[in-house]
């Protein structure tokens, strides 16, 4: 895909002296998409690493979906009823994406910022409450599961590759959708795991809603970045 073709800004980074060696942040909108192209495009950015390319942050919503993680195992789709399922390269068990959900992919050269891959998972976990924060809603964490949760219900689901120093995937984000097809899987491989979304919690229109989300987890992922949120 043309990833040019979208609406992207550049962040700027918290200190205004910038400098030679300060890494640059590309935010990319993408809009309503298949999930095939957007896996196959960010993987090929990860399997043809280039010096001092700009890490990207992709905010977008796709159509139904359940994607399987790595470690994926059958028993936890249990009635898919005609929605695809698709076995991907990411950590995790199985979950669902569909329109009326917030997905940010982060492709970020970890080896050039020289961080590991559970201080990233921290910081999204980090931004994601920052965001649910922002909108009056209380967000945490859980040692036991990745992801952001609302009162025992998962909120934020959680899953990354790392090929050649760079992550892809990221996190999902539940804002205004069609809740049932999570009803159909054990979301992250959780028997009776409760979710939830933002609009079970705020007092708002889903196009809005979606909007003010998709700005303010920009924000928040910019500023635990190191960008001018």
């Amino acid at each position: 895909m043309r990833l040019d073709a979208y609406r992207w800004e550049q962040a700027q980074p918290q200190s205004r002296e910038g400098g030679e060696g300060e890494i640059g942040l590309k935010i990319r909108r993408l809009g309503l998409q298949d999930y095939v192209p957007i896996w196959q495009s960010m993987r090929y950015l990860a399997e043809h690493p280039k010096p001092n390319r700009d890490d990207e942050i992709w905010l977008l919503s796709h159509k139904p979906v359940f994607t399987q993680g790595q470690a994926g195992k059958a028993e936890h789709i249990l009635d898919p009823a005609g929605i695809p399922v698709i076995q991907i390269d990411r950590g995790g068990q199985v979950t669902y994406h569909g329109p009326g959900q917030l997905v940010a992919y982060l492709l970020i050269d970890v080896r050039r910022r020289k961080i590991g891959v559970r201080e990233l998972v921290d910081l999204i976990e980090e931004a994601v409450i920052d965001t649910l924060k922002q909108l009056g809603i209380d967000g945490e964490r859980r040692a036991d599961a990745p992801g952001v949760y609302v009162n025992d219900a998962k909120i934020a689901a959680l899953g990354l590759r790392i090929k050649n120093g760079r992550s892809y995937h990221g996190l999902s984000l539940n804002v205004a959708m069609d809740q049932q097809p999570f009803a159909r899987i054990n979301p992250c491989g959780f028997e009776n795991l409760a979710v939830t979304q933002i609009a079970d919690h705020v007092d708002a229109t889903e196009t809005n809603l979606m909007q003010q989300t998709s700005s303010v987890l920009a924000s928040a992922l910019k500023a635990r970045l190191g960008y001018r949120p």
